[in-house]
């Protein structure tokens, strides 16, 4: 409630004539002293006022939840539960092994993998690797897909959270995995890349085959049947 102090009930009066000859009907007026003279709100505008406040702030809320698109550039948002799910194609038995979930399964802003879980291969699958010619070392690495990777390049970065600086992607490679290898499959975590390049949390599948590839004379692979490498895209 607004209180105004006006020297006598008839410059009220006339005060409050003066507003419903304006509005055409009656309306209690909301009064804004100035230097001179006294300005006039109806009820009407005051709602419209408040409508307008609301409508903002509640837009304002709305835009508080944006996150930022593949291949942004700003901190990562993430949410509690990891993005997807893991696809499991036939072909593998679920095992435990912790070490090796250990050793994929990251933090936030780290790559790899957001939730996993461990198989052991009991078919030879075809899987598939998009890796650095500059880097022959990394031709057998430990990223793999069980699906044929798509271009272009910079959409399937966003879906692998593949950072410019840690590969090139301009050949791929063909194999199948050995029976008995153990891998691990899930979908990836966020990674926060340089120049504040970030990837969020992805639902595609990556596949971890644990080849070690540190001495090139003598690879441990868990790859085998590997047909000639292609360029890519």
């Amino acid at each position: 409630m607004i209180f105004i102090k006006m020297q006598d009930q008839k410059e009220l009066k006339e005060r409050q004539e003066q507003c419903n000859k304006h509005y055409g009907e009656f309306i209690p007026c909301g009064m804004k002293k100035t230097k001179t003279h006294f300005r006039y709100r109806s009820g009407d505008d005051m709602k419209k006022n408040w409508l307008i406040l609301i409508c903002v702030t509640g837009m304002g809320a709305l835009a508080g939840c944006a996150q930022f698109p593949s291949g942004g550039e700003g901190p990562l948002v993430e949410t509690a539960a990891c993005t997807g799910s893991i696809n499991v194609p036939y072909g593998l038995v679920e095992v435990a092994d912790d070490t090796l979930l250990k050793q994929v399964v990251q933090p936030a802003g780290k790559g790899g993998l957001c939730d996993a879980k461990v198989f052991k291969v009991a078919q030879p699958l075809t899987v598939y690797r998009v890796w650095d010619q500059a880097n022959q070392n990394s031709q057998y690495g430990r990223w793999w897909s069980f699906n044929p990777p798509a271009g272009p390049v910079g959409t399937y970065r966003a879906a692998n959270a593949i950072c410019p600086e840690w590969s090139a992607l301009n050949r791929v490679k063909q194999c199948r995995l050995k029976v008995g290898a153990e891998i691990v499959i899930g979908p990836g975590q966020s990674a926060l890349c340089s120049n504040n390049l970030t990837y969020p949390q992805s639902a595609t599948n990556q596949v971890f085959v644990p080849n070690d590839t540190r001495d090139p004379k003598n690879l441990k692979l868990d790859v085998g049947d590997c047909l000639a490498d292609a360029a890519w895209p």
